[in-house]
């Protein structure tokens, strides 16, 4: 994959289409300021729209995934008359607009803006002693850029005003236990295994289904059933017409072979959400 290149966010992509992205900023836990946002939110621009890429994988560098707004920049933004630099910014809901499966390896410390971001990936992994917090009413700040929108759709209503609530820390055991993650292991197991997934669904899976797949979870939280079953039969016919996946998927599963899926790429649509950058004048 050619374009943006980062030593805030480093990238690899391996021989199936699988692109590790890690955040990158061990020396300061690699804590979120606007060099590693813009960082990573333009390789998933990138992804995106690379025909290359069939998964993400995400993580962190050293012990640590992500525990936040970097100490110094929320002292900074804590002062009278302060606020965090708008301008240029995505929003922070980025990951589920992308248009590929992204796996979550939670390898360490998550919280803030970093469990927001991971929150919105769609597959999450974490080590077992990963320290997992929302962290916002023990800074004094309400729930952010829509975590309370989206955890209790992960964890349901209870458990979210738990964690929201209380702030309180959960390892990668009990975030297992509650659904906030879908697996707790190892920490020296956790990113082979989320990788593997990512490469089972590069080599198994349609990426246009997948990306087809992911819009319909977003889209269908806000319709009906009978909405979402008539959504689902249009996308099959249409599908069906224009792509060739669908007769690839039924001949490889009935010759018993490796399919031969064709590859996906398409810009974030950003517009479809309302999530441009007016959108978010009253953030932080």
């Amino acid at each position: 994959m050619k374009g943006v290149t980062s030593t805030t966010v480093l990238m690899d992509l391996d021989d199936v289409g699988v692109l590790t992205l890690t955040l990158n900023r061990p020396e300061r836990s690699n804590a979120w300021n606007r060099e590693l946002e813009m960082a990573l939110h333009d390789l998933l621009e990138q992804a995106a729209e690379s025909e290359e890429v069939r998964a993400i994988v995400l993580t962190g560098a050293g012990r640590t995934f992500c525990p936040g707004l970097d100490a110094g920049e929320l002292d900074r933004v804590s002062s009278p008359g302060q606020a965090y630099e708008e301008s240029g910014r995505r929003p922070m809901i980025l990951p589920g607009l992308v248009p590929k499966a992204i796996v979550c390896a939670i390898n360490g410390g998550c919280a803030g803006l970093g469990l927001i971001t991971a929150l919105l990936c769609d597959v999450r992994f974490a080590a077992d002693g990963a320290k997992i917090t929302t962290a916002f009413t023990r800074r004094g700040l309400p729930a952010e850029e829509g975590i309370s929108w989206i955890l209790p759709r992960i964890v349901g209503h209870a458990a979210a005003l738990d964690l929201l609530l209380s702030s309180r820390v959960v390892l990668g055991s009990e975030a297992a236990a509650l659904g906030l993650v879908h697996r707790s292991l190892p920490v020296d197991e956790l990113l082979p295994a989320a990788q593997g997934y990512a490469r089972d669904l590069a080599m198994n899976c349609s990426p246009v289904a997948m990306a087809a797949a992911k819009q319909q979870v977003y889209r269908d939280w806000g319709r009906s059933l009978p909405e979402s079953r008539s959504h689902a039969r249009f996308l099959v016919g249409s599908m069906k017409k224009s792509s060739t996946d669908f007769r690839e998927g039924v001949r490889s599963y009935v010759e018993k072979r490796a399919s031969q899926f064709s590859p996906h790429s398409a810009p974030i649509d950003y517009s479809e959400y309302a999530l441009g950058s007016g959108d978010r004048s009253e953030a932080n």
